[in-house]
């Protein structure tokens, strides 16, 4: 069952402090985004057919626009407002407008209507409270039987990082895998595991990043 709303909700949804913190973020610079889509999502799509897909913190929609170019038909999702109108531009500019429906939603309140042959979530971390393993489990609810369910995250911090927090647990592939508490015999592990990647650092010098890929199927029946 899901655990949140999923009606649209209203801007005394979303909790303050971290939209604030996030429109905030994104108002420093045109662009804070590579805008190229996430080469995990490329790779992991690949051989999929399109259908109709959810796209948890898009940013700046760059992984919703190239998913939308490929055929798809996305519901994208950010807590932040000034971000999905920066995204919305975007779509607007590679022609794919139609095919992207932009909601605002803090994750830990509302969440998307409907299920998907698709649910894609990306680096879905924040500087808050983030309740990440009740959001992805209701990620999970929302994938149609014969769905993909695609969970990347960070597998520690960068090496640009001068005073990491030793106390912030960046968790495994196993760990999502567990924390998600999927019922016996109703999901297929694809992809369980770590990959390195080009990152460039705050000075536009390229670094190595690890992270980690969960990707599922749920079964057809």
């Amino acid at each position: 069952m899901n655990e949140y709303r999923t009606e649209r909700p209203t801007e005394d949804d979303i909790a303050p402090s971290e939209a604030e913190f996030w429109d905030a973020r994104y108002r420093e610079s045109d662009r804070i985004w590579s805008g190229n889509p996430n080469t995990t999502l490329v790779r992991e799509t690949a051989g999929l057919r399109a259908g109709n897909a959810l796209d948890l913190g898009c940013g700046e929609g760059a992984d919703a626009i190239w998913l939308a170019q490929q055929g798809w038909s996305v519901t994208a999702t950010d807590i932040s407002g000034v971000a999905l109108d920066r995204a919305a531009r975007h779509a607007t500019a590679a022609g794919v407008a139609e095919r992207v429906d932009w909601q605002q939603h803090d994750l830990g309140s509302s969440f998307p209507a409907g299920v998907f042959d698709l649910v894609s979530a990306h680096f879905l971390h924040s500087h808050g409270d983030l309740p990440r393993e009740q959001i992805l489990r209701t990620a999970a609810g929302a994938v149609a039987p014969g769905g993909v369910l695609l969970i990347v995250g960070h597998a520690g911090w960068p090496a640009w990082e001068s005073a990491p927090d030793h106390d912030v647990h960046f968790p495994t592939p196993e760990e999502v895998l567990s924390s998600l508490r999927l019922p016996d015999g109703q999901w297929e592990v694809l992809v369980s595991g770590e990959h390195e990647r080009i990152q460039n650092d705050p000075e536009g010098r390229p670094t190595t990043r690890t992270d980690n890929t969960l990707k599922l199927r749920r079964s057809a029946g």
